[in-house]
């Protein structure tokens, strides 16, 4: 009976057992049922957006930035594709480890390896940034035969920008470089992030920073079908990108290379100008730089050489750079003299060499004077006196109010960044300035009427004064692009068509003072570097002082190179009918005559024989095929 009960009682808890298994199972099955209702019915749009989401992806279209000309249609900018490497850091666990196994696939530089590490430290949470650049289709086959063992690379196609003419117009055109994190918040406030969808890269200096806007188009989107690994099966609509608007340029290329090449290895800057339209025809600085060099990203040896160099390459010393202007200011005080009723062309003063007021004692140039001077002839032979005299007697303040007409003291409105004032001292300037001698002393005035002094002109005003003088006081604009391409019409717009003012000056006025700058080229200061010339200009040399002499006597070959004078000199021709104005500053070039004239020479004679701006370009191209 015993075991009867036993079994009775195994057979109990075994049923038991199976009924609580087969409840939970039921629960289960429930619970099971449930959750797929759950996500087959009630949640069914959700998940069903999130696979399509999966399948689909939106790629940005990246637009062609907009091609740079220059007035005769020559390319400066261009764009090219090409495949570029790329890792991105965030999915990467030991970077170094992985550039050492792409190392092996394709050929990585140590210029390769500086840039990408001067990159991620700028750029750390960036998706994506380019180890190597310009991609052979070899080397794309090995990358991408061995992706799978490779997380975070890249292979893709991206636009590049080319800058076919190296250093030549390199502080005009600028460059491009890759968005930072200020940049890219500003972006975002002026709500533009549509428009950079996709793209890593904005103008960082010269035209491709201020035409941004025109230069760089609007995104576009592709939308694909992609496979689990996320490779693209096909393509299901697509919104096109709309490239940038091209632009035009004032500058003739050939014209910008004959002057930079005239500089040799001289730092300066030069600006030539039509003075009927404001068109910048050549914008040098020198020294230039590659802008070629950023556009994959700058490596730090590189950057650091241009950074540090004591002939700072980076500095846009047009209009950047402020100083002195020497004796090119003294046919514009003479123009004033005579406006303001100070002094008329014919009448005389009598130059024994120096000039006296109180116990200060200033030197004319030559020794023993220029003996009777006019105000022609004080331009032509460049008589320190009589504008020491002019300079006692002027209202500085009246001075500041005509000289600014011409530009002097404020910024042009160029069409390029970064464009400084300069100074053209007044009476409150120098209270402001030096609130331990506020007043604008004589003997200040008579630094001033000859260029030295408290006044810093930035090489482009100078050039633009000159401009105005040749056009008779009708001012235009300076302005670096001509025209700007609608690439959706076709049609392009002149970016200045009309002169902003024009200064009311007496015919009498300015002829007196284009007979001066007649005689400096005819039998002046410049009239050893212009003897032959086809043409007829007007000009005047012009040094300024770069440190105190205090009673000493300047022998160049004495200073220190970098504490020499700054040489000047500006001009226009023809006489009749100016259709070139300039303005060259050599840096340390000593006097104007023998370093800046020569320059300004070798421009005017390329501008007026159209056979020497040819030969510039066919050097280039002959260059070229050499390398």
């Amino acid at each position: 009976m015993a075991e009867l009960r036993n079994r009775e009682q195994e057979v109990f808890w075994f049923q038991r057992r199976v009924f609580i298994a087969a409840a939970v199972m039921l629960a289960c099955f429930v619970l099971l049922a449930g959750r797929f209702a759950y996500l087959q019915v009630i949640k069914r749009e959700h998940f069903a957006a999130l696979a399509e989401a999966n399948r689909i992806d939106v790629q940005p279209e990246v637009p062609n930035r907009g091609i740079i000309t220059d007035r005769n249609g020559i390319v400066l900018v261009s764009n090219y594709s090409a495949y570029t490497l790329e890792l991105n850091p965030q999915k990467i666990e030991n970077i170094d480890a992985t550039i050492d196994r792409l190392a092996t696939l394709v050929d990585v530089t140590a210029r390769d390896r500086r840039r990408f590490k001067r990159l991620l430290e700028e750029f750390r949470s960036a998706e994506s940034l380019p180890l190597k650049s310009r991609l052979s289709d070899d080397e794309v086959a090995r990358v991408a035969a061995n992706r799978f063992q490779l997380p975070g690379v890249e292979i893709k196609a991206r636009l590049f920008r080319q800058y076919p003419m190296g250093e030549v117009a390199s502080h005009v055109i600028g460059y491009i470089g890759r968005i930072n994190q200020k940049e890219k918040e500003r972006i975002e406030e002026q709500g533009l992030a549509v428009e950079y969808k996709g793209s890593d890269y904005i103008g960082k200096s010269g035209i491709e920073l201020s035409y941004e806007k025109e230069l760089r188009g609007n995104s576009g989107a592709v939308e694909v079908e992609v496979d689990a690994s996320r490779r693209v099966m096909r393509q299901l609509s697509r919104k096109p990108s709309i490239p940038g608007n091209n632009l035009q340029l004032s500058l003739d290329i050939r014209l910008q290379k004959i002057a930079e090449e005239a500089f040799g290895d001289k730092r300066g800057a030069l600006i030539a100008i039509e003075p009927a339209t404001g068109d910048i025809l050549a914008f040098v600085s020198k020294p230039g730089y590659d802008p070629n060099l950023f556009v994959d990203g700058i490596d730090p040896q590189s950057w650091e050489a241009l950074r540090d160099s004591p002939d700072k390459p980076m500095l846009n010393r047009p209009i950047q750079g402020t100083y002195p202007p020497g004796s090119t200011y003294k046919p514009f005080m003479a123009l004033m003299a005579q406006e303001l009723g100070i002094r008329t062309a014919s009448q005389t003063i009598s130059d024994p060499g120096f000039f006296r007021l109180g116990g200060g004692y200033w030197r004319d140039d030559k020794a023993g004077g220029h003996g009777l001077v006019n105000l022609p002839r004080s331009i032509a032979v460049s008589c320190d006196t009589y504008y020491y005299l002019l300079g006692a007697e002027l209202d500085v303040d009246e001075w500041s109010k005509f000289m600014s007409q011409f530009g002097f003291g404020r910024k042009t409105g160029i069409d390029i960044e970064g464009e400084l004032a300069g100074i053209l001292p007044t009476r409150e300037w120098k209270a402001k300035r030096f609130p331990k001698d506020p007043k604008l002393h004589v003997g200040d005035q008579v630094s001033l009427a000859i260029g030295q002094g408290f006044n810093t002109f930035t090489p482009l005003q100078l050039a633009f004064a000159t401009a105005t003088l040749a056009n008779r006081g009708v001012a235009f604009k300076p302005h670096l692009v001509k025209r700007i391409q609608d690439v959706k019409t076709g049609e392009g717009r002149l970016t200045q068509p009309q002169p902003m003012y024009t200064i009311p000056l007496k015919a009498n006025h300015l002829d007196a003072v284009k007979e001066g700058l007649q005689g400096v080229v005819l039998e002046g200061t410049a009239a050893t570097v212009f003897k032959g010339a086809k043409y007829t200009s007007g000009g005047k040399t012009g040094t300024a002082q770069v440190f105190g002499l205090r009673g000493g006597e300047y022998v160049e070959s004495q200073v220190s190179e970098r504490l020499r004078d700054h040489a000047w000199y500006m001009a226009y021709a023809p006489l009749e009918t100016p259709q070139i104005a300039l303005a060259v500053f050599v840096e340390n070039g000593g006097f104007g005559a023998k370093a800046a004239a020569p320059i300004a020479r070798k421009v005017m004679d390329a501008f007026f024989d159209k056979s020497l701006l040819d030969a510039a370009m066919k050097t280039r191209a002959d260059a070229k095929v050499s390398q």
